[in-house]
């Protein structure tokens, strides 16, 4: 199907150009999303008719998305899931989460505009594009953690995997002290018996000494 592109649409054309698409894509996004109209001998005058009004919306709108890029790009949000100690998630973080978590800080982000590269199903830090204009593109990143706490973590350059060997090594210490406690303790009761035998044996030999006298 044959269609005339009304903006720039990523790996298909510039605006104006008719390129051949499959009549799914069509029918399912170009043309309802507002981005094509069918390539019909009326609709290409109408898009001639209009072609200097659409470069200038065009070229509107893409200021103010670079605007917005400006203060987007490189933001971090948190999103708080839970999770194994392994740090995979139960379930995963979708594009509305990365929207809702952006919106949520102040930006005005829809989840049409998020654009993830693989799901993310594990703690951490992950990088996410969002689309803010046809040739406006941010990166921001999705700080996914299981508390405010380990998401600060994780923010100082932290991975999940220290994390847990931290805290490991942090109990294995807790364990030695209390043996080395308890050995201490245990030494300690040994000196007092020690101590209290000797005590008795002396007392022992003075009543053996008054006895011979």
């Amino acid at each position: 199907m044959h269609v005339i592109l009304l903006e720039r649409v990523a790996k298909l054309g510039q605006m104006g150009e008719v390129v051949d698409v499959k009549p799914g894509y069509a029918r399912n996004y170009l043309l309802p999303q507002g981005k094509a109209l069918s390539a019909s001998k009326a609709n290409i005058e109408a898009f001639e008719g209009r072609k200097a009004q659409l470069e200038a919306q065009n070229l509107e709108t893409k200021k103010e998305a670079d605007k917005m890029a400006e203060t987007l790009n490189g933001q971090q949000f948190i999103v708080i899931r839970s999770a194994s100690d392994a740090g995979a998630l139960y379930g995963s973080v979708t594009t509305r989460d990365a929207a809702d978590a952006a919106t949520e800080a102040g930006f005005t982000v829809d989840r049409k505009q998020v654009v993830l590269s693989a799901p993310i199903k594990e703690l951490g830090l992950h990088d996410v594009s969002v689309v803010l204009h046809p040739e406006v593109e941010a990166t921001i990143q999705l700080n996914v953690a299981r508390s405010t706490e380990e998401a600060e973590l994780q923010a100082s350059g932290k991975s999940i995997q220290e994390l847990a060997a931290e805290e490991e090594a942090a109990a294995d210490f807790e364990i030695a002290e209390l043996f080395d406690d308890i050995g201490a303790a245990a030494s300690d009761d040994d000196d007092l018996a020690e101590s209290i035998s000797e005590d008795a044996d002396e007392g022992t030999g003075d009543q053996d000494e008054t006895a011979g006298n």
